[in-house]
């Protein structure tokens, strides 16, 4: 990695109490805020299957009423995963330590792997402010939501569906924030997450707002100013990385394929140096805004992103 990270190594024989207060559950199974954890010997394995890689475009589907500055924090976070799409945009690259610092920590797997690395780039956004299919969503109509915004056939591509406060899913707010899911015949997968900020803020944005139970410690401000849509961008941020890594449940993820550690939810609730259960690290916070952050992007923005499984060294890495 070009950066330099603050890890949290895990001890392979020592019994861990882990409350984890979770900002996001990821992909096909949903685990809970608490949990006894026993890491094994093997924290992440790789079981042979196919990863995506090389340049994968993702469109996005605004299903809702989502405002404009809203979408923009989103897309600018789309946009700094790579650092060439940072240049095309404001014509320099985001300081350090960048969102593609971040994404970097993902192709460590790639590597490892022996595969191309993984450029995303934004090739697409589409809006549904009808809620054509209604406002309680199922699991398999988020599918078909994806569906509607995949429109690179034959090619390698995750649709990234995005659902406002007032949308119900399945399973959202009750096991899980998001979700990732894919077909490998057609080469596409998608990722799925909600505006909780009225349904579970507590649940799903944490740590911009104080968690359902253990420390009540005012929260650390939300770096856009949007508690709602700084929390959609950490659970955006690890479910794409573990889309990436195990986008068809037969890639890098340890435990049961049914409800998988991934390269995210391995590390949850870990944000900067000396995290631990209820507090989310060290974090540097704007002198404009107040807000806390550990990694930039394009146009000047400041993000949250969650900590990754780092499979070279057993531990969680981040990026301050």
């Amino acid at each position: 990695m070009a950066t330099s990270s603050s890890s949290i190594t895990f001890p392979k024989t020592t019994l861990l109490l882990f409350i984890v207060v979770c900002s996001f559950q990821l992909c096909f199974g949903a685990r809970k805020l608490a949990a006894l954890y026993q890491p094994p010997a093997d924290l992440m394995s790789y079981h042979k299957g196919v990863l995506l890689e090389g340049e994968l475009p993702l469109s996005i589907l605004w299903y809702g009423r989502f405002t404009t500055a809203q979408k923009s924090i989103i897309s600018d976070f789309i946009l700094s995963l790579s650092p060439q799409q940072g240049k095309a945009v404001n014509g320099v690259s985001p300081k350090s330590p960048a969102v593609s610092d971040w994404w970097r920590m993902v192709e460590t797997y790639t590597k490892l792997a022996k595969r191309q690395n993984t450029h995303i780039t934004l090739s697409g956004q589409f809006s549904d402010e009808s809620y054509s299919l209604g406002k309680s969503l199922n699991r398999a109509q988020i599918s078909e939501l994806a569906g509607r915004a995949n429109h690179h056939k034959g090619k390698a591509n995750v649709a990234l569906v995005l659902t406002d406060p007032t949308v119900t899913v399945e399973g959202f707010c009750m096991n899980n924030c998001g979700f990732h899911g894919g077909d490998s015949r057609k080469k596409s997968a998608f990722v799925w997450v909600g505006n909780s900020k009225t349904q579970c803020p507590g649940y799903c944005t944490w740590p911009f707002h104080q968690p359902i139970y253990g420390p009540q410690s005012p929260p650390p401000v939300a770096p856009n100013g949007d508690v709602g849509v700084d929390g959609m961008i950490i659970n955006i941020a690890g479910l794409l990385a573990s889309t990436v890594t195990n986008p068809f449940n037969d890639g890098y993820f340890q435990g049961p394929a049914e409800a998988p550690l991934e390269a995210a939810s391995a590390c949850s609730g870990v944000y900067g140096k000396g995290a631990y259960p209820g507090y989310a690290g060290e974090l540097p916070v704007d002198s404009t805004s107040g807000g806390s952050y550990n990694a930039q992007g394009v146009n000047g923005r400041k993000y949250l992103l969650p900590a990754l499984f780092n499979p070279s060294t057993s531990s969680c890495s981040t990026l301050v």
